[in-house]
């Protein structure tokens, strides 16, 4: 548990290669600070390397934040563009890592909110009075076609494209993260996690799981039980925290 500001930020973090891939390609971080997930993309080598430069780069600001002041609503883009120069520049070194990517969604502590950096389909939920929010949005193309009203939500779920993305971060591309801020009230519980859960497991049972099992490393332990139970197609990475 650890105290930062007036309130507490309390979290627990698994992670699981599911049932039918052979390597993670899903890399997290986890800090009194920084809390992220990264779903890399491009053949398990490449998929690996992406996310683990990512959250390379994460780690390297929650050092950066303990040595000094930063303003939180400009770190956290420059950290994400500091992630795609690090990918780019391990495809320049090694062109098998062409074209190779990961999504990112990262949320920085600040004592009384969280602010928010997110690419791709991993995502991040509130959970407040036992009512279940998804707070950021998929750059997905399924998603478009939600938000035009063509498909449903409900259909988004196993549309074949669901995991289509419409932004990452690429080597050799450009940093495009939806930056945002959340106010955080004590009783407040927050679920990032890569779409290994949240492709498997429907919102109605993240929110009855995230309401009804208090301790936080067991809900991280229960939902990855539950997307193995749903098939497990994929890697499942989540990190639950309370505020308190």
């Amino acid at each position: 548990m650890e105290p930062s500001g007036s309130l507490t930020l309390r979290y627990a973090v698994a992670t699981d290669v599911g049932q039918r891939r052979d390597a993670n390609e899903d890399s997290v971080f986890t800090s009194s600070r920084l809390l992220a997930v990264a779903d890399g993309m491009g053949g398990h080598v490449a998929g690996e390397v992406a996310s683990s430069a990512a959250i390379a780069a994460v780690t390297d600001l929650d050092q950066r934040l303990a040595e000094g002041d930063l303003d939180p609503a400009e770190a956290l883009p420059e950290t994400v563009a500091d992630a795609v120069g690090r990918l780019t520049a391990l495809a320049e070194e090694d062109p098998a890592l062409q074209g190779m990517g990961t999504t990112m969604t990262a949320m920085l502590w600040e004592g009384t909110r969280f602010v928010v950096a997110h690419v791709g389909d991993s995502r991040a939920y509130r959970l407040r009075d036992e009512q279940l929010e998804q707070i950021t949005r998929d750059h997905t193309v399924v998603q478009e076609l939600v938000d035009q009203g063509r498909i449903t939500p409900e259909a988004a779920m196993t549309h074949p494209s669901r995991s289509v993305l419409t932004r990452a971060l690429q080597s050799g591309g450009h940093a495009d993260p939806d930056v945002f801020a959340v106010e955080a009230k004590a009783g407040d519980r927050y679920l990032i996690c890569s779409d290994g859960l949240s492709d498997v497991v429907p919102p109605e049972l993240l929110e009855e799981t995230l309401a009804s099992v208090s301790d936080p490393g067991e809900v991280v332990q229960k939902l990855i039980e539950l997307a193995n139970a749903g098939g497990g197609p994929d890697n499942i990475t989540c990190v639950v925290a309370d505020i308190s």
